[in-house]
């Protein structure tokens, strides 16, 4: 208790700074989680923030995030992030219905129940789990290797997936080697390229004249924004009641879905949403009312899914055997020299081993309080002023030059014109695979993790 009281002050400044910057990033359309999430809570955790502030400050903003993306998802119809991606037929179904805000409203509701729900959940699943957690360990190597194969095939590429494995994690072991001979030893800017290689990938395409000429806009896109109807219903000031706004069906069916989704957790996320949502839509008839239980089923998934895919790695096995712990949370195990997960050798020290199980359920349902007072206020009463705003002034150029600048300079500090290097070529072949044979990237971090971790015992078998 002395310990959670000694680390609270920095863990409510960075769970706030965390809700503060992602609920705004998460009203910009397109900004995936992997690209987001990861390199800030890697800059975070390598500026020396105490284990407790890192905890917060991700949790939080993978919270709020996944608020704030329902906002151009519903009023725009514009994609929030890649979580946010199912959640689209029945926006716009809303939308065509006249009631875009009430979508909003309810979505937004269900994020917040359900993330109480999944960190309670999570907490107890990993509880039950940890007695495994040496086992586990001990056969590391070879499940990285199952959990990457399943992960693959679980994707929308399926078998070209699992066969995409093959050459991504041979380009790995081949810049491992590489950098190597320089006696360079590079972790962090293999993430980076992972998650921003959809955007390495347009660079490029800018560079040429074919992909230069698909990208040219002759004048700015034409984007429908719903009306500001109904938005401050209810009065302006007073904090808004998610059990007010959906109704009691709605309450369960947030609550079933999160609970069984934070047991699932080496699923892929989006697969959950849509498997959640399915299962809602199969039990109500009436038309309204099947459209807005299914979206707020699905958006309450979108945060189950990330909580307990972080947080049940993190406290039962101390690795990243989840497609979230594997993307947006891998700095979270591996943030050399911080944070380094290597069950080869036996060494695992990282976020797990830094706090206990009481303090990943105390901080963690303090980042969901810190969230909600943050991204739902905002999420519900200023919601099109912000669509409007991101739509007319906000340059999605410059959000990309940013990351693009943060990679940079990571990489640079990590491994010099090696890192940079590495980050340019896995993000360029990475993104390709994304973008082409769309897997996403929580298959290609689970790669790296194979061709570092599985691959040398499959090598120490046979020779």
């Amino acid at each position: 208790m002395e310990i959670l009281l000694q680390e609270l002050p920095i863990a409510i400044l960075m769970g706030l700074i965390g809700a503060i910057v992602f609920a705004l990033i998460g009203v910009v359309s397109g900004t995936d989680e992997t690209a987001t999430l990861a390199p800030l809570t890697l800059v975070v955790i390598l500026i020396g923030v105490p284990p407790a502030g890192v905890f917060t400050f991700f949790l939080a903003g993978a919270i709020s995030k996944h608020m704030t993306h329902a906002i151009p998802t519903m009023l725009i119809g514009i994609p929030g992030d890649t979580m946010a991606v199912p959640l689209l037929d029945d926006a716009a179904r809303m939308r065509a219905l006249g009631v875009p805000h009430i979508a909003l409203r309810k979505a937004v509701s269900g994020a917040v129940i359900s993330s109480f729900i999944a960190v309670c959940a999570a907490v107890l699943f990993a509880w039950l789990l940890s007695p495994f957690g040496d086992f586990i360990g001990g056969i590391a190597p070879w499940l990285f290797l199952v959990a990457a194969v399943g992960i693959a095939y679980s994707s929308p590429a399926k078998l070209a997936g699992v066969l995409a494995l093959v050459p991504f994690v041979a380009l790995v072991l081949g810049l491992q080697a590489w950098t190597g001979t320089h006696e360079v030893a590079l972790t962090i800017s293999y993430f980076l390229g992972i998650a921003i290689g959809p955007m390495i990938v347009d660079l490029f395409a800018v560079l040429a004249p074919l992909g230069r000429a698909e990208l040219r806009r002759d004048e700015p896109s034409q984007v429908y924004l719903a009306p500001d109807t109904g938005f401050r219903k209810g009065g302006s000031r007073s904090f808004p009641n998610p059990f007010r706004i959906l109704d009691r069906r709605q309450v369960t069916a947030v609550a079933a879905t999160s609970t069984i989704s934070s047991a699932t957790f080496v699923f892929s996320p989006v697969a959950m949403t849509v498997l959640m949502g399915e299962l809602v839509r199969a039990r109500i008839k009436q038309g309204y009312q099947r459209l807005s239980s299914t979206l707020t089923a699905k958006n309450g998934t979108t945060e189950s899914t990330y909580i307990a895919e972080a947080l049940i790695p993190l406290i039962a096995f101390g690795l990243p055997l989840s497609p979230v712990a594997a993307g947006p949370a891998a700095p979270l195990f591996n943030a050399p020299p911080v944070f380094e997960t290597n069950p080869e050798t036996g060494t695992i020290d990282n976020l797990s081993t830094a706090l206990s199980t009481s303090q990943f359920f105390a901080y963690g349902l303090l980042a969901a309080v810190l969230a909600t007072i943050i991204a739902y206020p905002f999420a519900m009463r200023y919601a099109h002023a912000a669509a409007r705003f991101v739509v007319t002034k906000v340059s999605h150029e410059a959000i990309i030059a940013a990351f693009v600048g943060l990679v940079v300079v990571v990489s640079l500090w990590e491994g010099g014109i090696f890192g940079l290097l590495v980050s340019l070529t896995v993000g360029l072949v990475g993104g390709m695979l994304i973008r082409i044979v769309k897997v996403h990237a929580g298959v290609l971090f689970m790669g790296f993790y194979v061709a570092v971790l599985s691959v040398p015992g499959i090598l120490a078998v046979f020779s």
